[in-house]
């Protein structure tokens, strides 16, 4: 894309914001749309579905968008407060640079189900670490293998943004993703089989038990959305 066309697509998307907040009235309607599109996307994310049970505890996961393919990956320790909160974006910075509604697809490995498959040095090594330290360690792990472009730069005070070389960090994730090899490619698998899998027509949601695949965009097929 070249610049005068970036510079026209941004010039609509501000004029058509403009339209949509033209009065209180409609910026009401706007804030109401938002948060029920954000609400249902976090309901998918984090509660029961079918036979699978909530994604709660410690959970890797990752957001697809049209176009830009994977945006960002993370880990937390609360999956059912910070899933639920990401399209939210009260809490994390994501929904400010990319909207949800642009959200192709979640990706979502509860990797507390992969320790029974590790080598069992390295599932009493996770145990000892803690689900922090281990959650750390494998998002490092996967974030350096698939090079999110939000995860690979950071913002300067100064109003800019600076390359991260996450290869050659020295966080406690990368120190400690040395020692769980075994766990991490398990990690990986689970990581390329939940982003290729294939969302059913008319749904939004495929659970496997060991992650979840959610898709936000097809939310756009409900009236109400």
């Amino acid at each position: 894309m070249d610049d005068q066309t970036y510079d026209d697509a941004y010039q609509a998307w501000r004029a058509s914001l403009t339209t949509l907040l033209a009065d209180p009235a409609l910026l009401a309607r706007w804030q109401e749309r938002r948060f029920r599109f954000a609400h249902r996307a976090g309901a998918l994310l984090t509660e029961p579905h079918g036979d699978s049970p909530a994604i709660t505890g410690p959970a890797l996961y990752g957001v697809f968008a049209a176009g830009a393919g994977l945006c960002y990956v993370g880990q937390t320790q609360e999956a059912e407060r910070r899933l639920r909160d990401l399209p939210v974006g009260e809490s994390h910075h994501l929904a400010n640079t990319v909207p949800p509604e642009l959200w192709e697809r979640v990706v979502v490995i509860r990797w507390p189900l992969l320790l029974p498959e590790a080598p069992a040095v390295e599932s009493a090594l996770a145990v000892e670490m803690g689900p922090t330290v281990c959650g750390l360690a494998l998002e490092h792990a996967l974030q350096v293998a698939t090079a999110p472009p939000l995860n690979s730069r950071r913002r300067r005070t100064s109003g800019d943004w600076q390359p991260r070389n996450l290869a050659q960090s020295r966080s406690r994730g990368a120190i400690h993703a040395q020692s769980v090899p075994g766990l991490t490619q398990l990690a990986l698998g689970a990581w390329a089989a939940l982003s290729e899998l294939e969302i059913p027509d008319h749904s939004a949601v495929v659970d496997t038990g060991i992650g979840r695949v959610v898709s936000p965009t097809a939310l756009h097929q409900s009236p109400d959305a």
